[in-house]
């Protein structure tokens, strides 16, 4: 087995999962802030992002490898889009959420709106923001795997050639570190958000 190629994968792994989680997290999170603030976007905004999650992965990678051509930036876009159902859902579901009553008194003590969203809105919401992103993460880990059909790197490629060859040694030698990823992010991240919940 060749480490430095499976570190190689790993690396690549990660960074297109990072980027195109992040892009979902810079498009999404500001998009569930607007809802907030105009809820009757909320129903045509939410149609959207529910059709886009009905598309299949590997319908999305070919439609954006038409704008895009054959690279990581393809996934990276693609993860980004199927990325907004949960990060956008589970923010505004989140800031919605908070107890009118605590908003008021918030408002009380002389707040500003702006306070009042970043000091009190946001740090309650936080653990179900951070719910959404999760599962953005395990999702675009099996997304970026899929990458390879469109001339990706990252370990789909080693699992894509070892099915190839039918080298077992290589198939594994990229599905085990992706098991081994999603599990490792998903438990860091549900850690994070244990300790950003306030009612425990």
């Amino acid at each position: 087995m060749n480490w430095p190629s499976v570190f190689s994968a790993v690396l690549t792994h990660l960074q297109i999962t990072f980027f195109g989680v992040l892009l979902g997290c810079v498009i999404g999170l500001p998009m569930a802030v607007l809802l907030i603030q105009k809820p009757k976007l909320s129903h045509s905004v939410f149609a959207v992002i529910d059709l886009v999650q009905t598309v299949p992965t590997l319908a999305m990678l070919i439609f954006v490898m038409l704008l895009l051509g054959l690279n990581n930036r393809t996934v990276v876009v693609s993860i980004a889009l199927f990325s907004l159902f949960p990060i956008i859902r589970n923010a505004y579901v989140g800031l919605n959420s908070v107890d009118r009553g605590t908003l008021r008194a918030a408002k009380g003590i002389g707040m500003t709106q702006l306070q009042v969203f970043t000091k009190v809105r946001i740090p309650i919401a936080a653990p179900m923001i951070l719910a959404g992103i999760r599962l953005a993460v395990v999702s675009a880990l099996s997304i970026a795997t899929t990458g390879v059909f469109i001339g990706a790197g990252g370990l789909g490629m080693l699992v894509w050639r070892g099915i190839q060859t039918r080298n077992t040694a290589m198939m594994l030698s990229g599905a085990v570190p992706i098991s081994m990823l999603a599990l490792m992010l998903e438990y860091f991240i549900e850690r994070i958000e244990k300790k950003l919940t306030y009612y425990k």
